[in-house]
Protein backbone atom coordinates (compact mmCIF):
# COMPACT_ATOMS: atom_id res chain seq x y z
CA UNK A 1 0.00 0.00 0.00
CA UNK A 2 1.08 3.59 -0.54
CA UNK A 3 2.07 5.60 2.47
CA UNK A 4 -0.27 8.35 3.61
CA UNK A 5 2.38 11.08 3.39
CA UNK A 6 1.43 14.16 1.41
CA UNK A 7 2.05 14.31 -2.33
CA UNK A 8 3.96 17.33 -3.66
CA UNK A 9 1.06 19.47 -4.86
CA UNK A 10 -0.73 16.47 -6.38
CA UNK A 11 -3.57 14.51 -4.82
CA UNK A 12 -3.52 10.77 -4.50
CA UNK A 13 -5.21 8.91 -7.37
CA UNK A 14 -8.49 7.22 -6.49
CA UNK A 15 -8.83 4.02 -8.45
CA UNK A 16 -12.40 2.69 -8.48
CA UNK A 17 -12.00 -0.46 -10.58
CA UNK A 18 -9.39 -3.13 -11.19
CA UNK A 19 -10.28 -3.58 -14.86
CA UNK A 20 -7.38 -3.05 -17.29
CA UNK A 21 -8.35 0.57 -17.98
CA UNK A 22 -9.05 2.45 -14.75
CA UNK A 23 -11.42 5.38 -14.39
CA UNK A 24 -10.67 7.91 -11.71
CA UNK A 25 -12.66 10.20 -9.46
CA UNK A 26 -11.16 13.67 -8.98
CA UNK A 27 -8.35 12.97 -11.44
CA UNK A 28 -5.10 14.82 -10.78
CA UNK A 29 -2.10 14.38 -13.04
CA UNK A 30 1.36 13.10 -12.25
CA UNK A 31 3.45 15.13 -14.68
CA UNK A 32 6.01 13.47 -16.93
CA UNK A 33 8.35 16.43 -16.40
CA UNK A 34 8.20 19.78 -14.65
CA UNK A 35 10.61 22.61 -13.78
CA UNK A 36 11.74 22.62 -10.15
CA UNK A 37 11.44 26.28 -9.17
CA UNK A 38 11.61 27.63 -5.63
CA UNK A 39 11.51 30.91 -3.76
CA UNK A 40 15.22 31.40 -4.47
CA UNK A 41 14.61 31.75 -8.22
CA UNK A 42 11.66 34.07 -7.63
CA UNK A 43 13.70 36.34 -5.39
CA UNK A 44 16.68 36.31 -7.78
CA UNK A 45 14.44 37.47 -10.63
CA UNK A 46 12.85 40.12 -8.41
CA UNK A 47 16.31 41.41 -7.51
CA UNK A 48 17.18 41.83 -11.18
CA UNK A 49 13.87 43.54 -11.88
CA UNK A 50 14.42 45.94 -9.00
CA UNK A 51 17.91 46.73 -10.30
CA UNK A 52 16.62 47.92 -13.66
CA UNK A 53 19.49 46.07 -15.41
CA UNK A 54 17.44 43.54 -17.34
CA UNK A 55 19.45 42.83 -20.50
CA UNK A 56 22.69 40.86 -20.75
CA UNK A 57 25.12 42.11 -18.10
CA UNK A 58 26.94 41.20 -14.91
CA UNK A 59 24.53 38.43 -13.89
CA UNK A 60 25.01 36.72 -17.25
CA UNK A 61 28.81 36.95 -16.88
CA UNK A 62 28.59 35.45 -13.39
CA UNK A 63 26.51 32.54 -14.64
CA UNK A 64 28.95 31.91 -17.51
CA UNK A 65 31.93 31.86 -15.15
CA UNK A 66 30.25 29.53 -12.67
CA UNK A 67 28.88 27.21 -15.32
CA UNK A 68 32.29 26.94 -17.00
CA UNK A 69 33.83 26.07 -13.62
CA UNK A 70 31.11 23.49 -12.97
CA UNK A 71 31.56 21.77 -16.33
CA UNK A 72 35.36 21.95 -16.09
CA UNK A 73 36.17 24.13 -19.08
CA UNK A 74 37.75 27.52 -19.71
CA UNK A 75 34.73 29.17 -21.33
CA UNK A 76 30.94 29.04 -21.25
CA UNK A 77 29.14 31.43 -23.59
CA UNK A 78 25.39 31.77 -23.14
CA UNK A 79 23.01 31.91 -26.11
CA UNK A 80 19.30 32.29 -26.64
CA UNK A 81 18.53 28.55 -26.73
CA UNK A 82 20.03 25.10 -27.24
CA UNK A 83 19.38 25.01 -30.98
CA UNK A 84 21.31 28.25 -31.42
CA UNK A 85 24.09 26.80 -29.24
CA UNK A 86 24.43 23.89 -31.68
CA UNK A 87 24.33 26.28 -34.65
CA UNK A 88 26.98 28.52 -33.07
CA UNK A 89 29.21 25.54 -32.31
CA UNK A 90 28.96 24.37 -35.93
CA UNK A 91 29.73 27.82 -37.34
CA UNK A 92 32.61 28.21 -34.91
CA UNK A 93 34.38 25.19 -36.41
CA UNK A 94 33.69 26.37 -39.94
CA UNK A 95 30.84 24.10 -41.04
CA UNK A 96 29.40 25.17 -44.39
CA UNK A 97 29.49 24.40 -48.07
CA UNK A 98 27.82 21.06 -47.65
CA UNK A 99 30.26 19.70 -45.05
CA UNK A 100 29.01 16.42 -43.61
CA UNK A 101 28.25 16.15 -39.90
CA UNK A 102 27.43 12.74 -38.44
CA UNK A 103 24.51 12.82 -36.01
CA UNK A 104 22.50 10.10 -34.24
CA UNK A 105 19.36 9.12 -36.10
CA UNK A 106 17.45 8.92 -32.82
CA UNK A 107 17.41 12.28 -31.05
CA UNK A 108 15.57 15.59 -30.96
CA UNK A 109 15.18 17.33 -34.34
CA UNK A 110 17.50 20.25 -33.48
CA UNK A 111 20.65 18.12 -33.52
CA UNK A 112 20.22 17.68 -37.27
CA UNK A 113 18.34 20.86 -38.20
CA UNK A 114 21.17 22.98 -36.76
CA UNK A 115 23.55 21.25 -39.17
CA UNK A 116 21.36 22.14 -42.16
CA UNK A 117 20.89 25.73 -40.96
CA UNK A 118 24.67 26.07 -40.59
CA UNK A 119 25.13 25.02 -44.21
CA UNK A 120 26.11 21.40 -43.62
CA UNK A 121 24.63 18.02 -44.44
CA UNK A 122 23.55 15.70 -41.60
CA UNK A 123 24.53 12.05 -41.98
CA UNK A 124 22.42 9.75 -39.82
CA UNK A 125 24.16 7.11 -37.68
CA UNK A 126 22.45 4.28 -35.83
CA UNK A 127 22.28 4.02 -32.05
CA UNK A 128 23.22 1.54 -29.35
CA UNK A 129 20.07 -0.02 -27.90
CA UNK A 130 21.36 -0.17 -24.32
CA UNK A 131 22.12 3.54 -23.90
CA UNK A 132 20.19 4.95 -26.91
CA UNK A 133 23.30 6.99 -27.76
CA UNK A 134 25.15 7.06 -31.08
CA UNK A 135 26.86 3.79 -32.07
CA UNK A 136 30.60 4.37 -32.68
CA UNK A 137 30.73 1.45 -35.14
CA UNK A 138 28.05 3.15 -37.23
CA UNK A 139 29.98 6.43 -37.07
CA UNK A 140 33.17 4.71 -38.24
CA UNK A 141 31.39 3.34 -41.30
CA UNK A 142 29.99 6.75 -42.23
CA UNK A 143 33.17 8.86 -42.09
CA UNK A 144 34.05 10.25 -45.51
CA UNK A 145 36.39 12.84 -46.99
CA UNK A 146 33.63 15.40 -46.47
CA UNK A 147 33.07 14.66 -42.77
CA UNK A 148 33.72 17.76 -40.68
CA UNK A 149 32.31 16.74 -37.30
CA UNK A 150 30.34 14.24 -35.28
CA UNK A 151 27.71 15.21 -32.70
CA UNK A 152 27.17 12.61 -29.97
CA UNK A 153 24.01 13.28 -27.98
CA UNK A 154 24.00 12.28 -24.31
CA UNK A 155 20.42 11.14 -24.69
CA UNK A 156 18.07 10.95 -21.69
CA UNK A 157 21.01 11.95 -19.44
CA UNK A 158 23.33 9.00 -20.16
CA UNK A 159 26.72 9.88 -21.70
CA UNK A 160 27.59 8.64 -25.14
CA UNK A 161 30.53 6.26 -25.64
CA UNK A 162 33.10 9.02 -25.81
CA UNK A 163 36.30 6.92 -25.75
CA UNK A 164 35.50 5.31 -29.08
CA UNK A 165 34.11 8.51 -30.60
CA UNK A 166 37.13 10.61 -29.62
CA UNK A 167 39.42 7.91 -31.01
CA UNK A 168 37.55 7.91 -34.35
CA UNK A 169 37.70 11.71 -34.42
CA UNK A 170 41.46 11.76 -33.86
CA UNK A 171 42.05 9.09 -36.50
CA UNK A 172 40.05 10.95 -39.15
CA UNK A 173 40.79 14.54 -38.04
CA UNK A 174 37.15 15.45 -37.37
CA UNK A 175 35.68 17.60 -34.62
CA UNK A 176 33.56 16.30 -31.74
CA UNK A 177 30.65 18.52 -30.66
CA UNK A 178 28.83 17.17 -27.60
CA UNK A 179 25.08 17.75 -27.49
CA UNK A 180 24.52 18.01 -23.73
CA UNK A 181 20.96 19.34 -23.84
CA UNK A 182 19.66 16.46 -21.69
CA UNK A 183 22.71 15.80 -19.54
CA UNK A 184 23.68 18.67 -17.24
CA UNK A 185 25.96 17.12 -14.61
CA UNK A 186 26.30 13.72 -16.28
CA UNK A 187 29.79 12.24 -16.21
CA UNK A 188 31.94 10.10 -18.48
CA UNK A 189 34.80 8.42 -16.59
CA UNK A 190 34.60 11.09 -13.91
CA UNK A 191 34.61 14.03 -16.34
CA UNK A 192 31.49 16.14 -16.78
CA UNK A 193 29.90 16.10 -20.20
CA UNK A 194 30.53 19.33 -22.04
CA UNK A 195 34.25 19.14 -21.30
CA UNK A 196 35.21 16.36 -23.73
CA UNK A 197 34.50 17.78 -27.17
CA UNK A 198 36.14 20.71 -28.93
CA UNK A 199 32.99 22.79 -28.49
CA UNK A 200 29.77 21.61 -26.88
CA UNK A 201 26.14 22.71 -26.61
CA UNK A 202 23.70 22.92 -23.70
CA UNK A 203 20.02 23.84 -23.51
CA UNK A 204 18.32 25.52 -20.55
CA UNK A 205 14.76 24.94 -21.73
CA UNK A 206 11.99 24.78 -19.13
CA UNK A 207 12.12 21.02 -18.49
CA UNK A 208 15.91 20.52 -18.59
CA UNK A 209 17.88 19.39 -15.54
CA UNK A 210 18.97 23.04 -15.23
CA UNK A 211 16.49 25.58 -16.56
CA UNK A 212 16.32 29.29 -17.30
CA UNK A 213 12.90 28.88 -18.90
CA UNK A 214 14.72 29.19 -22.21
CA UNK A 215 18.39 29.60 -23.07
CA UNK A 216 21.52 27.76 -24.08
CA UNK A 217 25.31 27.83 -23.95
CA UNK A 218 28.42 26.52 -25.62
CA UNK A 219 31.36 25.27 -23.56
CA UNK A 220 34.94 25.09 -24.79
CA UNK A 221 38.60 25.40 -23.84
CA UNK A 222 39.31 27.31 -27.05
CA UNK A 223 39.77 31.07 -26.71
CA UNK A 224 39.18 31.51 -30.45
CA UNK A 225 35.91 29.58 -30.45
CA UNK A 226 34.62 31.42 -27.39
CA UNK A 227 35.45 34.80 -28.93
CA UNK A 228 33.81 33.83 -32.24
CA UNK A 229 30.58 32.87 -30.45
CA UNK A 230 30.58 36.02 -28.34
CA UNK A 231 30.76 38.09 -31.54
CA UNK A 232 28.18 35.94 -33.32
CA UNK A 233 25.60 36.38 -30.54
CA UNK A 234 25.98 40.18 -30.40
CA UNK A 235 25.84 41.49 -33.98
CA UNK A 236 29.58 41.02 -34.43
CA UNK A 237 30.36 43.96 -32.15
CA UNK A 238 33.89 44.30 -30.77
CA UNK A 239 32.78 47.47 -29.00
CA UNK A 240 29.52 49.36 -28.97
CA UNK A 241 28.36 50.19 -32.52
CA UNK A 242 31.58 48.84 -34.12
CA UNK A 243 30.89 45.62 -35.99
CA UNK A 244 33.78 43.40 -37.05
CA UNK A 245 31.64 40.70 -38.65
CA UNK A 246 28.02 39.86 -39.35
CA UNK A 247 26.22 38.46 -36.35
CA UNK A 248 22.85 38.01 -34.72
CA UNK A 249 21.10 38.84 -31.47
CA UNK A 250 21.45 35.49 -29.71
CA UNK A 251 21.83 36.94 -26.20
CA UNK A 252 20.10 35.94 -22.97
CA UNK A 253 19.08 38.37 -20.23
CA UNK A 254 20.09 38.95 -16.63
CA UNK A 255 16.62 37.67 -15.73
CA UNK A 256 17.35 34.27 -17.29
CA UNK A 257 20.84 34.14 -15.83
CA UNK A 258 19.50 34.88 -12.34
CA UNK A 259 17.27 31.81 -12.60
CA UNK A 260 20.20 29.84 -13.99
CA UNK A 261 22.48 30.74 -11.09
CA UNK A 262 19.96 29.48 -8.53
CA UNK A 263 19.39 26.35 -10.59
CA UNK A 264 23.12 25.74 -10.80
CA UNK A 265 23.39 25.91 -7.01
CA UNK A 266 20.70 23.21 -6.79
CA UNK A 267 21.77 21.09 -9.75
CA UNK A 268 23.66 18.38 -7.86
CA UNK A 269 20.82 18.01 -5.35
CA UNK A 270 18.23 17.88 -8.14
CA UNK A 271 20.26 15.25 -9.99
CA UNK A 272 20.59 13.20 -6.79
CA UNK A 273 16.81 13.21 -6.50
CA UNK A 274 16.47 12.11 -10.13
CA UNK A 275 18.85 9.24 -9.41
CA UNK A 276 16.86 8.30 -6.29
CA UNK A 277 13.66 8.20 -8.34
CA UNK A 278 15.42 6.09 -10.97
CA UNK A 279 16.53 3.64 -8.27
CA UNK A 280 12.93 3.36 -7.04
CA UNK A 281 11.71 2.66 -10.56
CA UNK A 282 14.38 0.03 -11.16
CA UNK A 283 13.71 -1.72 -7.86
CA UNK A 284 9.95 -1.54 -8.37
CA UNK A 285 9.86 -2.65 -12.01
CA UNK A 286 12.64 -5.23 -12.18
CA UNK A 287 11.45 -8.60 -13.35
CA UNK A 288 8.40 -7.34 -15.25
CA UNK A 289 8.19 -9.44 -18.42
CA UNK A 290 8.15 -7.40 -21.59
CA UNK A 291 9.78 -4.36 -20.00
CA UNK A 292 13.38 -3.22 -20.40
CA UNK A 293 14.69 -0.59 -17.97
CA UNK A 294 17.38 2.06 -18.51
CA UNK A 295 20.99 1.07 -17.86
CA UNK A 296 23.86 2.98 -16.33
CA UNK A 297 27.20 1.86 -17.72
CA UNK A 298 30.10 1.45 -15.25
CA UNK A 299 31.93 4.38 -16.87
CA UNK A 300 28.91 6.69 -16.73
CA UNK A 301 26.97 8.85 -14.31
CA UNK A 302 23.39 8.99 -15.56
CA UNK A 303 21.37 12.08 -14.60
CA UNK A 304 18.00 10.79 -15.87
CA UNK A 305 16.65 13.74 -17.77
CA UNK A 306 14.13 11.12 -18.84
CA UNK A 307 13.36 7.69 -17.43
CA UNK A 308 12.66 5.88 -20.67
CA UNK A 309 11.50 2.28 -20.66
CA UNK A 310 11.37 -0.18 -23.56
CA UNK A 311 7.98 -1.85 -23.93
CA UNK A 312 8.28 -5.04 -25.97
CA UNK A 313 4.57 -5.24 -26.85
CA UNK A 314 1.68 -2.86 -26.31
CA UNK A 315 3.61 0.41 -25.87
CA UNK A 316 0.69 2.53 -27.05
CA UNK A 317 -1.79 0.59 -24.91
CA UNK A 318 0.38 1.14 -21.85
CA UNK A 319 0.65 4.85 -22.67
CA UNK A 320 -3.13 5.16 -22.92
CA UNK A 321 -3.64 3.16 -19.73
CA UNK A 322 -1.30 5.42 -17.77
CA UNK A 323 -2.84 8.58 -19.17
CA UNK A 324 -6.32 7.29 -18.34
CA UNK A 325 -5.11 6.89 -14.78
CA UNK A 326 -3.64 10.38 -14.42
CA UNK A 327 -0.02 9.63 -15.32
CA UNK A 328 1.53 11.69 -18.08
CA UNK A 329 3.90 9.88 -20.45
CA UNK A 330 5.79 10.91 -23.60
CA UNK A 331 7.43 9.17 -26.51
CA UNK A 332 10.97 10.44 -27.05
CA UNK A 333 10.92 10.04 -30.05
CA UNK A 334 8.10 8.65 -32.21
CA UNK A 335 10.10 8.87 -35.48
CA UNK A 336 13.83 8.66 -36.20
CA UNK A 337 15.35 11.62 -37.99
CA UNK A 338 15.71 9.89 -41.35
CA UNK A 339 11.90 9.45 -41.39
CA UNK A 340 11.13 13.11 -40.70
CA UNK A 341 9.36 14.61 -43.73
CA UNK A 342 11.87 17.45 -44.07
CA UNK A 343 14.82 15.02 -44.12
CA UNK A 344 13.36 11.93 -45.81
CA UNK A 345 15.43 10.95 -48.84
CA UNK A 346 17.49 14.15 -48.78
CA UNK A 347 20.46 13.21 -46.63
CA UNK A 348 22.74 10.22 -46.24
CA UNK A 349 23.36 7.70 -43.53
CA UNK A 350 23.63 4.07 -42.71
CA UNK A 351 20.95 1.50 -42.13
CA UNK A 352 19.46 2.75 -38.86
CA UNK A 353 17.67 -0.40 -37.74
CA UNK A 354 18.05 0.27 -34.03
CA UNK A 355 16.73 3.82 -34.15
CA UNK A 356 13.64 2.65 -36.03
CA UNK A 357 13.10 -0.06 -33.41
CA UNK A 358 13.53 2.38 -30.55
CA UNK A 359 10.91 4.72 -32.01
CA UNK A 360 8.37 1.89 -31.84
CA UNK A 361 9.15 0.72 -28.31
CA UNK A 362 10.32 3.56 -26.03
CA UNK A 363 8.12 5.31 -23.48
CA UNK A 364 9.17 8.03 -21.02
CA UNK A 365 7.45 7.91 -17.65
CA UNK A 366 7.41 10.71 -15.02
CA UNK A 367 10.87 11.94 -14.02
CA UNK A 368 11.61 15.25 -12.32
CA UNK A 369 12.88 16.29 -8.87
CA UNK A 370 9.45 17.39 -7.69
CA UNK A 371 8.01 13.85 -7.78
CA UNK A 372 7.11 12.47 -4.37
CA UNK A 373 7.87 8.89 -3.37
CA UNK A 374 4.13 8.23 -3.35
CA UNK A 375 3.77 9.40 -6.92
CA UNK A 376 6.65 7.19 -8.03
CA UNK A 377 5.08 4.23 -6.24
CA UNK A 378 1.76 4.99 -7.95
CA UNK A 379 3.42 4.86 -11.38
CA UNK A 380 5.17 1.59 -10.49
CA UNK A 381 1.93 0.05 -9.22
CA UNK A 382 0.01 1.02 -12.35
CA UNK A 383 2.68 -0.32 -14.71
CA UNK A 384 2.91 -3.63 -12.86
CA UNK A 385 -0.87 -3.93 -12.85
CA UNK A 386 -1.01 -3.25 -16.60
CA UNK A 387 1.45 -6.03 -17.35
CA UNK A 388 -0.38 -8.40 -14.99
CA UNK A 389 -3.57 -7.91 -17.02
CA UNK A 390 -1.70 -8.05 -20.34
CA UNK A 391 -0.23 -11.45 -19.46
CA UNK A 392 -3.66 -13.00 -18.81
Amino acid sequence: MLSSSRFTGIQKLKVITLRPHFKLVGLMVIKVNSPFIGDEEVEAVAKVLRSGMLAQGAVVREFEERFAEYVGVKHAVTLSNGTIALYAALKAIGVGGGDEVIVPDFTFFATASAVVLAGGRPVFADIDLETYTIDPASVERLVSDRTKAVIPVHLYGHPAMMDELLSIAREHNIVVIEDCAQAHGAEFRGMRVGSLGTVNAFSFYATKNLTMGEGGAITTDSDAIAEFVRLLRNHGQTRRYYHERLGWNFRITNIQAAIGLEQLRKLEAMNRRRREIARMYVEGLEGVDGLRLPVEKPWAKHVYHQFTIWVENGRDRLAKYLRDNGVQVSIHYPAPLHEQPVFRGRYGGGECVNSSLAARHVLSIPMHPGLSDEEVETVIKLIRRFFTFESR
